[in-house]
C-alpha cells in the first residue's frame, strides 16, 4: 500500500512511519486550515497558515527541533514570513483555538484506538468515566519586558484536563491564562460538558457544592474527595463496609443542601490507611451520588484511587515531550504549547494500541516505554522527512480508518520491542552525608578511584 520510498523507515524506524502517518490522516495542513477557518473567533489567516504554526510548535514540542526559532529557521523559505510574525500569531493563538484542537483530535483519533482494540477495561462499566485535574504551567523565563526587573517566577497560565482512562487519552481541556486563577473558577466552563451517564472522578480542589450539584442535577455519577470546607448534613450513623488493600472502609447517607435550596442525597465514604499519604493524611473520605447497586463503598474507595492515571499522564507528558516551554512567556502561546503536546500524547497511545494488538496489552503496558519510543520518533523524523518528501505522505490523507488501522498493524510487526523497554530502577539508597572542608575545595577524581583498588 505504501510507496517503496518509505521502505527502509518501515524496516529501521516502523514507530516514526506510524506516527507521521497517522498525525497526516489525522491532522494533516488541509484539514487543519479548514478546521481553523471554522473555529477561530477572533484570529484569521493572511500569509502565515495556521498548519504552518501547528508544524513548528508539533517540532519543538516533540524535541525535533530545539527550539521555536530554531524550527522557523529551518524552513524559513518555505514559511515566507518573518520570525516575528510566527510568534506574533503564538501570542496571539485563542484559548478557544487551543481547546478545540485538543478535542478535535480527540476525536479524531477514538475510533482508530477503538478499531485497534486498544481501549482499556471500565473502572466501572455502564459509566464514561472522566478523571479531571489541574495542571500549571512552569515558570517561563523573563523574556516579556513587564517580567525582566522581576525575580518572582512568572507562570504563563494552568489549565483543567479531562482524561478518558478507557481510551487511555486526554480528550478536553480548559485553559486559563492567570497562571495564579484557583482552579475551581474554571469549573463553571467544565459543568456545561458534563452528560448524563458521565462519572467524573476528581480529587477535594474541585469538591465545592456548585460543581457537585451541579452533576448530579445532570443525571451524572461523581466520586469526589471531600474537602474540609464542604457543607453537608449526616442522614444516619457511619456503617462498616470492609477492607481494602490500602485500609478500612466506612459508609455514611449525607445530604448536601446547593444554592438554590434544593437536596442532594450522596454518601460518604471514610477510608482509615494502613499508610498515611505524602500529606500525612490517616484517613481520607470520599463523597459520591452513585446507588449501592452501582457501587459499594469497597468498590468507590478503589476506583477513587485509579484517578493516579490522569497524574501520570501529566508525568509522562513532562518525560516524553516539551510540553512546557518556558521560553514562550505569553500565555496563549505556552497554553498552544500544552495543547499541542497533549495531542502528540495521543497519537503515541495510537502506536501503543496498534502494537498492544500485536505484542499484548499486558506487555505494552508493563514493558513498553513511551520516553524512548518518543526520543525513537523525534531524532527520526528531520531525516525522515528530508528523505520522504511530504508529497508522498499524501496517501495517508486517502485512507478509511479500517486501512489506516491495517496500515498500522502491518507497521506494528515491524517494530523490535526490545528497543523501547523499560528499565524500572531499583530502590533509593539513603543519602550519604557529604563532607566539607574550605580548605579543599576540589579533589581529584582519579586518585579517589585507585583508592578504591586498594
Amino acid at each position: 500500500m505504501l510507496n517503496p520510498i518509505f521502505e527502509k523507515f518501515v524496516e529501521k524506524s516502523p514507530v516514526s512511519v506510524m506516527a507521521r502517518g497517522t498525525m497526516e490522516r489525522v491532522l494533516n495542513p488541509e484539514q487543519l486550515d479548514e478546521w481553523f477557518s471554522r473555529t477561530a473567533e477572533e484570529q484569521y489567516t493572511k500569509e502565515l497558515l495556521f498548519s504552518t504554526v501547528f508544524d513548528i510548535m508539533t517540532q519543538v514540542v516533540s524535541g525535533s527541533r530545539p527550539a521555536v526559532h530554531a524550527a522557523y529557521q529551518a524552513s524559513a523559505k518555505e514559511i515566507g514570513v518573518s520570525v516575528k510574525s510566527v510568534y506574533n500569531k503564538l501570542n496571539g493563538i485563542e484559548l478557544h483555538t487551543s481547546a478545540e484542537l485538543v478535542r478535535y483530535a480527540a476525536g479524531a483519533v477514538t475510533p482508530v484506538i477503538e478499531g485497534l482494540k486498544g481501549t482499556r477495561r471500565s473502572p466501572l462499566p455502564g459509566y464514561h468515566v472522566k478523571l479531571l485535574d489541574g495542571n500549571c504551567i512552569e515558570a517561563s523565563e523573563h523574556r516579556i519586558e513587564e517580567l525582566r526587573a522581576l525575580s518572582a517566577g512568572a507562570l504563563p497560565g494552568k489549565s483543567l484536563v479531562v482524561y478518558d482512562p478507557v481510551l487511555g487519552i486526554p480528550v478536553d481541556v480548559f485553559p486559563c491564562e492567570d497562571g495564579h486563577a484557583q482552579e475551581r473558577s474554571l469549573l463553571n466552563k467544565v459543568l456545561p460538558t458534563v452528560q448524563k451517564g458521565d462519572l467524573w472522578i476528581s480529587d477535594r480542589n474541585f469538591c465545592v457544592v456548585d460543581f457537585t450539584c451541579g452533576i448530579d442535577d445532570k443525571e451524572a455519577r461523581l466520586i469526589f474527595r471531600q474537602h474540609g470546607n464542604f457543607p453537608y448534613q449526616e442522614l444516619g450513623k457511619e456503617k462498616y463496609a470492609g477492607k481494602i488493600e490500602t485500609g478500612k472502609v466506612y459508609e455514611q447517607p449525607i445530604v448536601v443542601i446547593d444554592n438554590y435550596g434544593k437536596e442532594h442525597r450522596f454518601r460518604r465514604i471514610r477510608v482509615v490507611l494502613k499508610k498515611a499519604t505524602r500529606d500525612g493524611d490517616q484517613e481520607i473520605f470520599l463523597i459520591t451520588n452513585l446507588s449501592k447497586r452501582a457501587a459499594g463503598a469497597k468498590k468507590i474507595a478503589d476506583l477513587y484511587r485509579g484517578r493516579w492515571t490522569i497524574e501520570t499522564c501529566f508525568q509522562e507528558l513532562e518525560k516524553w515531550f516539551n510540553s512546557e516551554i518556558n521560553t514562550l512567556g505569553y500565555p496563549p502561546a505556552a497554553l498552544f504549547g500544552f495543547c499541542i503536546a497533549l495531542v502528540s500524547y495521543m497519537i503515541l497511545s495510537v502506536i501503543k494500541s496498534a502494537l498492544a494488538g500485536i505484542h499484548g496489552k499486558k506487555v505494552i503496558e508493563e514493558q513498553l516505554s513511551g520516553y524512548y519510543l518518543a526520543d525513537e520518533i523525534s531524532g527520526t523524523y528531520r531525516g525522515m522527512m528530508i528523505a520522504i518528501e511530504a508529497e508522498e505522505w499524501k496517501i495517508f490523507r486517502e485512507l478509511t480508518d479500517a486501512e489506516l488501522i491495517q496500515v498500522l498493524r502491518k507497521l506494528a510487526k515491524k517494530v523490535k520491542l526490545s528497543q523501547f523497554r523499560k528499565h524500572p530502577r531499583g530502590p533509593k539508597k539513603p543519602v550519604v552525608k557529604r563532607k566539607s572542608d574550605p580548605k579543599t575545595p576540589h579533589v581529584s577524581t582519579a586518585k579517589l578511584l585507585a583508592g578504591r583498588k586498594k
